[in-house]
């Protein structure tokens, strides 16, 4: 019961931190669409810059964060701080190596990124990834020595501090000092001190360990990353290649502008990874605790269950964020609002991939994680091949529908090959019969905003959708007397 406890208090320390430290992040969003007009395009280049950072640090980390794991817990064979150390040397020269490959080849990067005349933007945004991945294994080690509290509290400095530096470098100084001019770079020299100035926050972990590289243990580690590496760069591309490959596909100015105006969108559609998120959390120590409660060993009826309620959840947030899209449009600038009809396209997809990621129980359940990596890169090259074809006829519409699609490909093949080799009794007519009435709640709030040009009629209207979906929920899975506190009364009834 102690482990269980202390599991549940880590899960929420962990959980916190990261969900508290997006939605901080996820603030600096309607500034930088306020400071930055949809005209300039400077939205887009930040869309662009960090889409290629979180791709390259996948790569930077080769897979090893899992690595780290693996090797620490083997049986007790491999001491853990010369693990940790021959790792943290492996990411770190890796690291260096890219960064001095970046700055000798500069020029020819930053002319094929698409900013020939801002070297700089591409040696900041490179030094913040390199050490971004580097940051990652001292942030493994917290894990494995359990020591939360400082995992959170250096990822939760680093958010306050990124939006102070923000705060200061495009509301503060442009009203004190009258010849300040605002930069899109500034946006990426605050990411760099404080990547930089967290890094020093693993004094300890760097400078209070022996450092000893272990030979022996690099090719075996190499041998079990490589895999994960595939099968990582195949899910980041999922998210990132349309805003890599836009500016190739509308070139010039126009493209940093959609490109921007889709990028601010995408924010607004977020939420839904948010609220997964915080679901997830919330779930997954209810999943693992029935699967070790439960003797038989075969908790088929518990995945199906977590499946279910998983997307009775996200399509009530998907209905919610639709019904009151006229409130939350203000979070960004008025020239971005064009960008708002792909909101509803991006968290469809993003529903997809939470129910992709809920499938994924199967194969790692049954050792055949090999499944994981092809459907991965299924989806990934529909999701390309969608967006090289249509982007030039489309614009960044076609980004939001490609990433459906991709996602789609990849939780069919997930499904149907899953039910060959772990056969799930997933409720399909619930299910079917929820994504049926979200469907038409949503097609109402579209008729409806077509014919009634009053903003406060449409929430009003919208909020009567919103509570047909709330009732329904009621009646068929979650009844009142089964809540907490409030079922008394209704028990009582």
């Amino acid at each position: 019961m102690a482990s269980l406890q202390s599991l549940a208090k880590d899960t929420a320390i962990y959980g916190m931190s990261s969900i508290v430290g997006r939605f901080l992040n996820y603030l600096l969003f309607p500034l930088y669409t306020h400071v930055f007009a949809a005209s300039t395009g400077a939205n887009g280049v930040i869309t662009n810059v960090y889409s290629y950072t979180a791709l390259l640090f996948v790569i930077l980390t080769f897979g090893m964060e899992t690595t780290l794991f693996r090797f620490l817990n083997k049986n007790g064979e491999n001491d853990p701080e010369r693990v940790y150390t021959t790792v943290l040397a492996m990411v770190g020269s890796v690291g260096l190596l890219f960064v001095a490959l970046v700055g000798a080849f500069i020029d020819p990067i930053a002319t094929q990124m698409g900013y020939p005349d801002h070297h700089n933007y591409v040696m900041m945004m490179a030094a913040v990834v390199a050490l971004d991945a580097f940051q990652a294994v001292p942030f493994c080690y917290l894990r494995y020595q359990k020591r939360p509290l400082k995992f959170a509290a250096l990822k939760l400095s680093f958010i306050v501090l990124n939006i102070l530096l923000n705060l200061l470098y495009f509301v503060v100084l442009p009203r004190l000092v009258p010849s300040w001019q605002i930069e899109v770079g500034h946006v990426f020299f605050v990411n760099l001190i404080c990547t930089g100035l967290i890094t020093l926050g693993f004094w300890k972990e760097l400078f209070g360990v022996r450092w000893r590289i272990d030979r022996k243990l690099i090719r075996p580690m190499l041998v079990y990353s490589w895999p994960m590496l595939v099968l990582g760069i195949a899910g980041i591309l999922n998210q990132t290649i349309d805003k890599i490959i836009f500016p190739w596909l509308v070139p010039g100015a126009e493209g940093r502008v959609q490109l921007g105006i889709y990028g601010a969108a995408v924010k607004i559609a977020m939420i839904m990874a948010l609220i997964t998120q915080a679901f997830r959390y919330a779930y997954e120590p209810f999943v693992f605790a029935a699967a070790k409660n439960d003797s038989s060993g075969d908790n088929r009826a518990t995945y199906a269950a977590t499946m279910k309620y998983f997307i009775i959840f996200t399509l009530a947030a998907f209905l919610l964020v639709m019904a009151y899209i006229d409130v939350l449009k203000h979070l960004m600038g008025r020239d971005y609002w064009e960008g708002l009809p792909t909101v509803a396209v991006v968290m469809v997809g993003e529903i997809i991939k939470g129910i992709y990621f809920n499938l994924s129980f199967w194969y790692k359940l049954t050792d055949r994680t090999i499944w994981g990596a092809w459907f991965s890169t299924a989806g990934c090259l529909v999701l390309v091949a969608c967006n090289l074809y249509f982007i030039p006829q489309y614009g960044y519409m076609a980004c939001a529908w490609s990433g459906v699609a991709g996602y789609s490909v990849a939780m069919l093949l997930s499904y149907f090959v899953g039910q060959k080799y772990y056969p799930i009794n997933y409720p399909l007519k619930s299910i079917f019969r929820y994504v049926a009435l979200t469907a038409a709640l949503y097609i109402g709030m579209v008729i409806f905003a077509d014919f009634i040009n009053n903003s406060f009629l449409r929430l009003v209207f919208n909020t009567l959708l919103i509570g047909i979906f709330l009732t329904y929920i009621v009646r068929t899975d979650f009844p009142l007397s089964s809540l907490p506190v409030v079922g008394k009364y209704f028990r009582k009834r």
